[in-house]
């Protein structure tokens, strides 16, 4: 029996070959991935995704996932009939609603995704910020301008939370056995009440602890826009800045530039804002030339790292 080489074999070995050098810039290193949006109702992105992380995990990168669940966490309040209150584009979390958001982003989702890493060969583990005390939250403050009295107001959200503090020792340990940390963005505050943070701001604050060599924001679009329309693929902190105070930046893409610069200024090497609706966008960012969204990091001298 003779062996045939076929060209699609050859092209498979063409595309490892080329990877190479991008597997051992990352060997041995941290990636945070913040894992939400619509790809995380798609079966088959959800796999795929799954088989990303398996992957990065077995070319000796040691990824740590985030993740939200806006959606799930809507559909549950609905089917409990608990009724959510907005104020400026937030949901206003009362103990109800922050005892179902506790549910299902640290117990349905999580666990959802560590089954999908576990069935694609990998060794997950689920956590939120209460874990090993791994997180510590301290309430959100918002304000806002009253435009009658010109008076700035307190903007009161219940129990939505930000990282105060983060002991990482927990996620230094389980990565050195080779385990996948899967991280719902729940933490508790100084007094023991549950938070829900999120999940963009709690990766970000991850990352930082970390010091990941790369921060993944998968969203639901390429990536940050210019003023023209055009994909903007490389930026340093001071353009993101300048996108959002000249208003180019629009929506929920505000926070994530925010998340994205507070990280490469406290100890990410890059932040990465790309679309989690393309199948492998966290192989193609981080395994090949070009990469796949859009790369934010703190000098312009640190574009090609």
């Amino acid at each position: 029996m003779t062996r045939e080489t076929r060209p699609d074999k050859t092209e498979e070995a063409a595309i490892l070959a080329q990877a190479l050098p991008y597997m051992l810039r990352y060997d041995d290193r941290v990636v945070v991935v913040k894992y939400g949006g619509h790809a995380m109702g798609d079966d088959q992105l959800a796999r795929a995704f799954a088989r990303d992380i398996v992957l990065l995990r077995q070319s000796g990168v040691h990824p740590i996932v985030v993740h939200g669940g806006g959606p799930q966490i809507g559909k549950m309040l609905e089917r409990l009939n608990i009724q959510s209150e907005f104020k400026d584009g937030l949901r206003v979390t009362d103990q109800a609603t922050v005892d179902v958001v506790e549910m299902v982003l640290a117990g349905a989702i999580n666990k959802q995704i560590v089954t999908a890493i576990t069935q694609e060969g990998g060794r997950a583990i689920g956590l939120c910020g209460k874990d090993a005390n791994m997180v510590t939250a301290k309430k959100l403050r918002r304000t806002k301008m009253d435009p009658d009295s010109n008076i700035e107001r307190i903007v009161d959200l219940g129990f939505v939370g930000e990282p105060s503090e983060v002991k990482p020792e927990i996620l230094h340990r389980l990565i050195s056995e080779e385990i996948i940390p899967v991280i719902a963005p729940i933490a508790a505050g100084e007094k023991g009440d549950t938070f829900n943070i999120n999940a963009d701001t709690f990766a970000g604050a991850i990352a930082s602890a970390m010091d990941a060599k790369r921060f993944l924001l998968l969203t639901d679009v390429e990536g940050v826009l210019g003023a023209d329309g055009e994909l903007i693929t490389d930026m340093d902190v001071d353009d993101a800045r300048k996108l959002i105070e000249d208003g180019v930046a629009k929506g929920g893409m505000i926070p994530k530039l925010e998340t994205a610069i507070s990280a490469a200024e406290n100890g990410v090497e890059a932040v990465v804002i790309v679309n989690g609706k393309t199948e492998h966008a966290v192989l193609l960012e981080l395994f090949t030339e070009h990469g796949a969204g859009s790369l934010i990091h703190k000098n312009k001298d640190e574009a090609a790292l």
